[in-house]
């Protein structure tokens, strides 16, 4: 995903201005040791911990709060009051898309989701699916791409081979977006935005670029990191300070692959 090295590198240079050292520790985001790999993070005696796009036990989260580490979970929420959390406003994200899309005269409206155990995924198809029964429409066409291209890919095969296509296609991230466009129109020899409007998530430096020209919803990260480093570094020096939960919200940019 092409948001995390951006994401990473801020926060990596944020901190280090405050005199800290960044340790960097990678797991796969369906993985079963997470638990274990914080284990392993806390043997370093570290003073913080911020853990992006996964989630942790509540056994390792009361570890963690017994140890006086704080925990800040980024670009990930989920229902443990002891965590601090900073995301971009997903729910609000699906929305936007959505009346988007609707109003671009849009009829037969899809979505291609990322991984179902991630709560972005979760609330941004919430937020997309909601708005548009609101407004008297219902999903067209649904698959899975799991934050992953090629299983991306495989879904738009499936989403554009048969007889009547979607119009729009909304993909649950630009990674995702960026290979879908691929299939649809190198493949399956479709035109966008002419058969069909593409819209992503994120807004990564690829997405404007003119070869994708991608219509999507930008995940701020400046203010995301920005949030994430001021809650760690006051529950550093303060164990007293309260959990904080963040939503920022994100613009959606729009380009040349929407109509």
């Amino acid at each position: 995903n092409y948001f995390y090295p951006e994401a990473l590198e801020l926060l990596s240079n944020a901190l280090q201005k405050k005199g800290y050292h960044v340790l960097v520790f990678m797991v796969a985001k369906t993985a079963g040791n997470i638990d274990d790999i914080v284990d392993e993070i806390l043997d370093y005696q570290v003073d913080g911990i911020i853990l992006a796009s996964v989630a942790m036990s509540s056994n390792l989260a009361s570890r963690c709060t017994a140890a006086g580490v704080p925990v800040i979970l980024f670009n990930r929420t989920q229902d443990d009051d002891r965590l601090s959390v900073v995301t971009s406003d997903n729910l609000l994200g699906g929305k936007q898309v959505a009346q988007f899309l609707i109003a671009g005269g849009h009829k037969r409206i899809a979505y291609i989701a990322g991984w179902e155990g991630a709560s972005t995924q979760r609330d941004r198809e919430s937020g997309f699916v909601d708005e548009l029964k609101k407004q008297g429409r219902s999903l067209y066409a649904r698959e899975v791409g799991n934050f992953i291209q090629d299983d991306a890919r495989q879904a738009a095969r499936k989403m554009f081979t048969n007889d009547e296509i979607p119009d729009a296609v909304f993909v649950a991230s630009d990674d995702m977006a960026f290979a879908v466009m691929d299939v649809i129109r190198f493949e399956l020899g479709l035109k966008i935005p002419e058969h069909v409007s593409v819209v992503g998530y994120d807004d990564v430096p690829i997405a404007s670029w003119p070869a994708y020209d991608l219509t999507t919803i930008r995940q701020p990260a400046n203010r995301m990191v920005a949030e994430t480093v001021s809650i760690i570094l006051e529950s550093i020096e303060d164990q007293d300070t309260k959990p904080r939960r963040i939503q920022i919200d994100g613009p959606l940019i729009m380009r040349g692959s929407t109509r």
